[in-house]
């Protein structure tokens, strides 16, 4: 099974990413940022409904602080949702801070509330690294799934992501009689393909969520990434493919069971074919994204190199010695992934 070893080195946003980020909208500037949620008086762990430990810690500050830090916060949360229209800000407050010390971001979580009728909403406060700025940018490019995020200088803001986690799910609900089990199935084998042609790693059970929508005869199911700090760093090929994190493997056993060989390969060459077509729609924008990942460092050389020689066996070519950087590495791995296959 797949383990990392390690601390994922941060990547600092360069000139040429920063520039991307400017055109397409994703810069602005923020109130509130990072640091200065660090300003911390004490915490205490958050636990969920059952008692259990949620790796969480809600933070609380001085009264002048936190009045400061609600308000700027609140602003975070418009520019957000509505582009900074601040009109709907009177009636939100943000009432919880809490603290990830866990993790390569140790993110904060902020819980904003509407005050007319006690709806929350959550966004996330974390440090900028290119890795996850890539990561994001993909997920929104190439998967079925649009992201929200913002970003100012050293600061990350993203949307929170509903579902039910990875983990808990396979704990909770994957032996449940009414579930749909062939669906789970086959959406983790088109999740595996996508982390994998986009090479995201470290997809353990805690990295993503399932999506589960009633339909008019029964359940659909979704699974989605949720952390994006692995994109394309690491030089094992298993850490971009979730079939061998050890957490995953129940899922994995439930492929093996329910799924044929050729049914799977179908699985594959469906979800291959949906992202050539979001990679042809969005193909300018892509081009800009990857070219501002290959002139950028997001992997130490000893990985990349470890990765070319692993990925050429797996396509069973020499193409990746070309490869100069990881960003030239992930075009190319999405080049063959996602090229029409040639009629038998």
């Amino acid at each position: 099974m797949t383990s990392i070893s390690k601390k994922k080195i941060n990547y600092s946003i360069g000139e040429r990413l920063r520039n991307y980020l400017h055109a397409y909208d994703r810069e602005t500037k923020l109130p509130v940022t990072y640091k200065d949620l660090l300003r911390i008086s004490g915490a205490y762990p958050l636990v969920d409904s059952k008692g259990r430990d949620t790796l969480w810690e809600t933070v609380f500050y001085e009264p002048s602080t936190l009045m400061e830090l609600s308000d700027g916060l609140t602003q975070v949360y418009a520019l957000l949702k509505t582009d900074g229209d601040l009109s709907f800000t009177v009636h939100l407050i943000a009432d919880r801070i809490d603290y990830c010390r866990f993790g390569n971001s140790n993110p904060f979580r902020v819980r904003i509330v509407n005050q007319l009728n006690d709806n929350y909403d959550y966004f996330y406060v974390k440090r900028a690294d290119a890795s996850r700025v890539y990561g994001l940018e993909l997920e929104h490019l190439l998967s079925p799934n649009n992201i929200n995020y913002l970003v100012s200088g050293e600061t990350l803001i993203e949307e929170h992501i509903a579902g039910i986690p990875g983990d808990d799910f396979i704990r909770d609900h994957l032996q449940r009689p009414h579930l749909n089990q062939v669906r789970i199935a086959k959406e983790f084998v088109k999740f595996n393909e996508r982390c994998f042609a986009r090479l995201l790693g470290d997809m353990r059970a805690y990295n993503y969520i399932i999506n589960v929508t009633p339909d008019f005869e029964d359940e659909q199911y979704r699974v989605r990434a949720i952390d994006f700090d692995q994109q394309s760093y690491e030089g094992k090929k298993t850490m971009y493919l979730p079939q061998f994190f050890k957490d995953n493997r129940a899922v994995v056993l439930l492929c093996s069971k329910l799924l044929k060989a050729e049914t799977i390969r179908q699985y594959q060459t469906e979800e291959r074919t949906l992202m050539a077509r979001r990679a042809r729609s969005e193909r300018y924008r892509l081009k800009d994204l990857i070219d501002c990942m290959r002139a950028d460092d997001i992997s130490p050389a000893e990985k990349t190199e470890q990765l070319k020689a692993e990925l050429n066996e797996h396509h069973h070519t020499q193409e990746f010695n070309r490869c100069r950087s990881m960003g030239d590495v992930v075009r190319l791995n999405l080049r063959l992934m996602l090229a029409r296959p040639r009629p038998q």
